[in-house]
């Protein structure tokens, strides 16, 4: 088994790479080439913390090229902004689907990064308007910075706006990012003044209740939501959902946790036939992308098991390749 840092889940799987790796691992899930259990949380007593648990797999064995299961173990918890653990801290368990025996440990809060905001830019590359440009953030965190390098990667961003609470914070943010992705970054007074005008907007907060408005969106735009993954909390309200032409990563876990969807829908302003289709359906052309420049199109990202198994296995092949991380024999 070979045990793979954080160094290393950096170097081998940035974040381009890892768009076309979560095309042909969405694709499998919406063709049911996958078993995912819905994610389940633990709380940890006496912490602010809970581990969340996302086993499953990828492929037949046999009958796929590199079929794995596996499972993700992240500890979620709160901490303060800047802290370097994160609020994500975790591990990816890769397994042999033939075999039966463990390939690797990766390191989970980069994978999962690097992941998350790689399906955000394969669902914008399907979504968004080809000539999309200006990109609006909201949030100031690892994600808001992760989601503008994977916007870069499938558009050509000359612009981008960003807003947090905190002000001072989000200046800061905006400066660094500036630097960091060599674009100009500006950070805006409202949520409602960072999206003015923008082709792509990204969703990256903690929120519980909605930052965002349907009131506030604008014919064409494009919405990746990211930050809310549990049934209560939703980044945006009822009439932004309500306007979008809305797709998922999987529809199982949208029904379960997308709070935006979920809320919605318990309020009698939608039906769970507004989800027009998961997004790896449109990356295998068996459901429609954006049928004209006019419409709001939004992708609800929550995450699932098989995006985390299809880094690992990418990031395991490129280190057995060049002999990087550790190797260790559990057998011995």
């Amino acid at each position: 088994m070979r045990i793979v840092p954080q160094s290393v889940v950096e170097r081998l799987l940035p974040v381009a790479a890892c768009v076309p790796v979560m095309r042909e691992a969405m694709i499998a899930v919406s063709r049911g080439d996958v078993s995912q259990p819905i994610r389940q949380f633990m709380p940890v007593p006496g912490a602010a913390g809970k581990m969340a648990i996302m086993p499953g797999s990828l492929g037949e064995a046999g009958k796929t090229e590199g079929a794995t299961f596996g499972i993700k173990l992240v500890c979620k918890y709160e901490r303060p902004h800047g802290d370097p653990l994160g609020t994500h801290v975790g591990m990816v368990l890769l397994f042999d689907s033939v075999k039966g025996v463990p390939l690797a440990m990766l390191e989970g809060s980069s994978l999962t990064a690097i992941r998350t905001s790689a399906a955000s830019a394969l669902a914008t590359d399907l979504l968004a308007r080809k000539n999309a440009t200006h990109l609006a953030v909201i949030g100031n965190g690892e994600q808001a910075m992760r989601h503008i390098a994977a916007m870069q990667a499938v558009r050509d961003i000359s612009r981008v706006t960003i807003w947090g609470r905190d002000a001072e914070r989000a200046a800061a943010f905006a400066r660094e990012a500036g630097e960091a992705c060599n674009v100009t970054v500006e950070a805006a007074a409202t949520a409602k003044e960072a999206v003015a005008a923008a082709d792509i907007i990204c969703t990256t907060t903690s929120a519980k209740e909605p930052v965002l408005f349907g009131a506030d969106l604008e014919p064409g735009q494009h919405l990746n939501l990211v930050g809310s993954a549990i049934p209560t909390t939703s980044e945006v309200d009822h009439e932004a959902v309500k306007r979008s032409r809305f797709y998922v990563d999987y529809r199982p876990a949208a029904m379960a946790a997308a709070g935006e969807l979920l809320k919605a829908i318990e309020a009698g302003v939608v039906s769970e036939d507004h989800i027009v289709a998961e997004i790896g359906e449109v990356a295998a052309g068996t459901a429609p992308a954006r049928t004209s420049d006019d419409e709001i199109t939004c992708y609800k990202s929550l995450g699932v098991s098989a995006q985390d198994l299809a880094a690992g296995l990418a990031i395991w092949r490129a280190a057995e390749a060049e002999g990087a991380g550790t190797l260790v024999d559990l057998l011995s």
